[in-house]
Formats: C-alpha cells, structure tokens, sequence
C-alpha cells in the first residue's frame, strides 16, 4: 500500500483518478455479443455460455423444482440469516414510500405527482469468485415493493449447470419471477432485446465484471435503462488518533478482496494511525482465504497523510468514494461536510460489511466517482414519477391569461388558442 505524505492540493485530483487497466479490445468484444445476441437469440446465448462459463445448457431457465431442490441446500443458520437481512432491507426500502401530496398551485389548479413501478426490470447477479446472494435481496426487494410486474433475473451458472443454492433462495424469498442460467455480457444483451426464452426488460440492474459493465453502458445508448454507471468496488477510510488500526485495516481488506481492481484509500491526519494501519493490514492479510486477490487490489491502494482532518474530508469529496468508512468517534462534527459518496459509515462499528448484507441500505452503489453526480439504488430506481393536474372552471379563469401572454410571446399561437376558447367557453 503507497503511502503520501502532505500531498499538495493541486496533486489531489491526480491521486484521486482509478486505476487504469487495459481495456483495447473490450469494447469490440463487447459489441460483437451484443449484435450476436440481438440477432441469434437464444442459440447465440447457449453458444456462449458453452464459450464463457463452461457449461452445456439445453435449457436457460431454471424450473421451480431446481429452485425448490436448491433450497434444500442452503443451511438453516443461512437461511435464517438471509430472512434477518431481508427484513432489514424492506423494512429501510419501505420507509421511502412517498404518499400523493396535492399542491393548489393557484385557486383552481391542482399539481401532484405518483409513482408507478416500471413494468418490466432486469436484474444481474455474479456468480463466479463470490456468489452474490446478498445482491439478490438489494434488487429484488425494493423492486417488489416498487409493484414492477415482471422481474426477472440472470446469474451464471456453474460447470454442473446450476446457480449457487443462496442466489436461488434468495430469489425466491423475494419475488423474483424468473431466473435464468445466463451470466457476462450476454445476459445484458439478452434483458436488452428479449430473445425466444427471455423477454425484453424496460431497465437492467446490478453490478458484474468490466464486460457486463461495457455492455450495460452500450444498450443504455439503445434505450434501455440501467441502475448506474459502475466500475471496480472501492472504500476510503477517514481515521484519526480515536480510530482502531485493527479495525481500519479489517475494513481495507473487506473491500480488497472484491476484486484485483478493486481500491481502497486511507486518509488521516495522524501518522502512527496510517504506520499501525499498513501493519494491522500485512498481518491480517496473511490470515484470507482470498489473499492473492487482495494483495493485487493493495498494489493500487494509497494511504494518505493529510495536515488536518478537515483537508481529509476535502479530499474524500473529490474522491467520490462508493463507501465512505468515517472511522472516528466525534464523526457527528463532520458529516455536514460529507457531500459525495455512495454510503457512508459512521463511528468505529460501523463498518462496510453491515452495509453490504443487512443493515438495510442498499449495497449497489455509484462506482469509479459517479458518487459525484449518482446515488445508490433505492426504492426511488426502481419506479417512475408521473405528474398530474387538475384544472377546474375557476382555475383556468385564474391562469388563462398567463398563459396567453407566454404562449404569444412564444409565437405558440395554437398554445394560446387552447386556452382562449377555454376562456370564451367559460
């Protein structure tokens, strides 16, 4: 992990910017499976799952006897677990309901707005190094609460053809409508343009790899919705002489192990806190099953001394952090100052994995500094917001003339018509 100490301002931008990893072809790749799949359907798709994932299907979706043959699989203190979790999430996703709140603009006009689920939303669930059953409940509930009709679900399958046992319960338990054995950027292709077994999706959700990640990018340009922007997983630490290194350099590597290009920076303004840090997180590393992973993600990493914890939280709002871990005990002083990131987590227990499992917030989260202008998944994602009005006699004698004199001065005259007969008429 590089450490920088007092780094000037000017250089806190350059410090800020992700690693860049080779990415020449991917978008050629990318686009050819995309057409392939748009054009072949459901033959292309079973082509490159025999290509990609190594497995021979005959059949995309996963019947009900396989789920209900894979719940069998899943221990009861795993089950109980991910019930603890969903109730958690629904609970938190529930609470951002909106209640229909009329507004009496002007005597006679009423304005109000409602939220309407989308009809038809796709959802992405990795499957490969880390099956991501804690994704499933993220998506699928408030998508649920949200009333969308149909959702449906692709994660790919392993060797045996089968999806991981707790994505499919978890699945189950939150209502998702189908699942499909489809995984890369050929499950994206198929939720964008439908083919004979999977039926086209109005928007498309959930994090993957650089190749699921480029193909959401390209249908998005196509008209189909996606939750976010996204990149490799990333966590900054802001930790001063009340932190606890054993616990900072837990949180660093919680997140290390995501992936090789995964990030995660520490900031401080107290350097025994960053020198007892890196020491904690060398011999804590030793200990992970996924260590070689880790270690990759480490060789990206910085650990930045700053002169004060002010200038910190300065930097981490350039940063843009999918997860900002506030690790310090006053933390109340400064979360006014917290203006972007994904999720943040606050005080010395808090730490990232309560988020990513079952506190209740959601884990699918803006990536790669799209914290600068994107939240997080919500119940929000997941509906549209429909505006309505209501114009009675009297409200339109209240506001007619108004809109004559804009609509006129617009040379609208058909804009102002729509109102003057109105007007006449009344």
């Amino acid at each position: 992990m590089k450490k920088i100490k007092y780094p000037k301002y000017a250089e806190w931008q350059i410090l800020s910017e992700r690693p860049i990893f080779e990415k020449a072809t991917l978008d050629n790749i990318v686009r050819e499976i995309l057409f392939e799949v748009k054009n072949a359907g459901d033959k292309k798709l079973l082509e490159y799952e025999e290509k990609f994932d190594k497995v021979v299907l005959t059949n995309l979706e996963c019947s009900v006897e396989e789920i209900n043959e894979a719940e069998k699989n899943v221990s009861e203190q795993l089950k109980n677990a991910i019930l603890f979790a969903k109730s958690n999430i629904h609970k938190f996703h529930n609470s951002q309901k909106e209640k229909i709140n009329k507004i009496e603009t002007t005597e006679g006009v009423n304005c109000w707005r409602k939220s309407v689920g989308i009809e038809k939303v796709g959802l992405y669930i990795p499957g490969g190094t880390a099956p991501l059953f804690s994704t499933v409940l993220m998506l699928a509930i408030p998508a649920k609460i949200a009333n969308c009709d149909e959702i449906i679900m692709c994660s790919p399958p392993d060797k045996n053809g089968r999806i991981h046992p707790a994505i499919l319960f978890a699945a189950k338990i939150a209502g998702v409508n189908k699942i499909y054995k489809l995984g890369g950027s050929q499950a994206i292709a198929a939720m964008a343009y439908g083919t004979e077994t999977i039926k086209k999706v109005y928007k498309i959700f959930g994090p993957g790899n650089q190749f699921v990640t480029k193909a959401k990018e390209m249908v998005q340009t196509e008209g189909v919705a996606i939750d976010m922007p996204a990149g490799p997983s990333e966590v900054l630490i802001i930790a001063d002489k009340t932190s606890k290194p054993k616990y900072v350099a837990a949180d660093l590597l919680s997140q290390a192990e995501h992936g090789a290009d995964s990030q995660v920076i520490l900031l401080s303004n107290n350097e025994q806190v960053i020198n007892d840090s890196i020491k904690e997180l060398e011999l804590q590393l030793e200990k992970l099953p996924r260590k070689e992973i880790a270690i990759k993600a480490i060789e990206n990493s910085k650990a930045v001394l700053l002169n004060n914890i002010e200038d910190c939280f300065m930097f981490s709002n350039i940063y843009a952090p999918e997860h900002l871990i506030v690790a310090m005990e006053d933390f109340d002083n400064y979360i006014d100052k917290i203006i972007n990131a994904g999720s943040v987590f606050l005080g010395n227990y808090s730490c990232e994995s309560i988020g990513d499992y079952a506190s209740g917030t959601n884990h699918t989260l803006p990536t790669n500094a799209y914290a600068l202008n994107y939240s997080g998944v919500s119940l929000d994602s997941f509906v549209k917001k429909i505006t309505f009005q209501h114009v009675s006699k009297l409200g339109i004698s209240n506001i007619g003339k108004t809109v004559e004199i804009m609509a006129e001065a617009e040379e609208l005259f058909a804009h102002k018509n729509a109102v003057t007969v109105r007007l006449l008429n009344n």
